[in-house]
């Protein structure tokens, strides 16, 4: 005789009014439109002014004229940004649920400094100088130091604080690695300082076309994860009793962390907090179901490093401010802001 065991308990999230999935969903497409509009800007404006025509030729009445050759470029960049800056909210986000922990972001917990690292190591002592090549390395390295900082930030009696002070001095210690590996070697010089304060100038078709299948693949895991996410969210008991695998969660939510951030490392150098900040603004209006945050964290992260991007170009006309550059600008304030919200800092 068959005995049908009891249904296994869904780990979801307490459902939200339907007024306010309906403001929710409306935010949603406002965000898309957002997303939209500071894509055409990064088009239409960079370090070489351009006028609307030459932007509409470019666009869609090829000429052959010197205003094609520059959208063209600028539209690899900005295909490159929104696939860059989407993985790093989704990794940002996914690595605050994962260790409880508001600060985590790719960048500050060292993540994006393992896998430059491991880039420079790849390009220098193994001479791999394809991105299909050295994103492997990317890979390992991101994994490799994300395993760091977990075990030297107390692994699981790891604090907020812990965590950014493990990331941060394993960062510094890579970075110093990096600088000396830079003076080294002359010939790479020019190439490594450029690619190593994060930048969306080299992209190009075929740069995209590389990283795609695993951005996709990373970012379908981690939309995937929201549901289990909320559970775990809960603390480790109740997410048992709520039918949730803990230890699945956690592998899949690290892999799809270290995907994200060494496929964007390996094509764009690192770019630091901008899965710190984006999280954070977009949990101040969804609250804390990972359904809406990782959705809205996918839309606007594009729009901050898109948007700082252009900011980049205009400020420092004719030349160019590293993208990189311009989000460590923005994020360093809103970091110590958050540090010293204390509510913030013990979540």
């Amino acid at each position: 005789m068959l005995v049908e065991s009891p249904p296994e308990p869904r780990a979801e999230a307490p459902p939200a009014p339907p007024g306010r999935r309906a403001i929710r969903a409306v935010g949603l497409l406002l965000s898309l439109v957002v997303l939209v509009l500071v894509a055409s800007a990064s088009i239409a404006i960079g370090a070489k002014e351009l006028s609307l025509a030459q932007v509409w030729h470019g666009l869609f009445e090829d000429t052959g004229g010197y205003g094609d050759v520059v959208v063209a470029e600028r539209l690899s960049r900005t295909l490159l940004g929104l696939l860059a800056g989407a993985a790093l909210g989704l990794s940002g986000a996914v690595l605050q649920a994962l260790t409880r922990n508001p600060l985590a972001d790719p960048g500050l917990l060292g993540i994006n400094a393992g896998a430059s690292a491991a880039v420079v190591t790849a390009m220098t002592f193994f001479g791999v100088t394809s991105l299909s090549g050295y994103v492997w390395f990317a890979f390992a390295g991101a994994a490799a130091v994300g395993a760091l900082v977990w075990v030297l930030g107390g692994s699981r009696g790891a604090t907020p604080v812990r965590l950014a002070l493990a990331g941060t001095a394993i960062s510094a210690a890579l970075y110093g690695y990096l600088q000396a590996v830079m003076i080294t070697d002359q010939a790479a010089l020019g190439k490594m300082r450029f690619w190593t304060v994060g930048s969306l100038a080299s992209a190009d078709n075929e740069t995209i076309l590389q990283v795609l299948p695993f951005l996709a693949a990373g970012t379908l895991l981690a939309l995937s994860l929201a549901r289990p996410l909320n559970a775990l969210a809960m603390g480790d008991d109740t997410a048992k009793a709520l039918g949730a695998h803990l230890n699945r969660t956690r592998a899949l939510a690290m892999l799809a962390a270290t995907v994200l951030c060494g496929a964007t490392t390996a094509a764009c150098g690192p770019i630091v907090f901008v899965g710190l900040m984006v999280p954070h603004i977009v949990r101040s209006f969804t609250g804390p179901d990972l359904r809406w945050i990782l959705p809205y964290a996918t839309i606007l992260s594009p729009v901050l490093l898109l948007g700082s991007d252009v900011v980049g170009r205009i400020v420092a006309r004719p030349s160019e401010l590293q993208v990189g550059i311009v989000t460590a600008i923005i994020g360093g304030p809103v970091f110590i802001y958050l540090v010293r919200r204390r509510r913030t800092a013990q979540l």
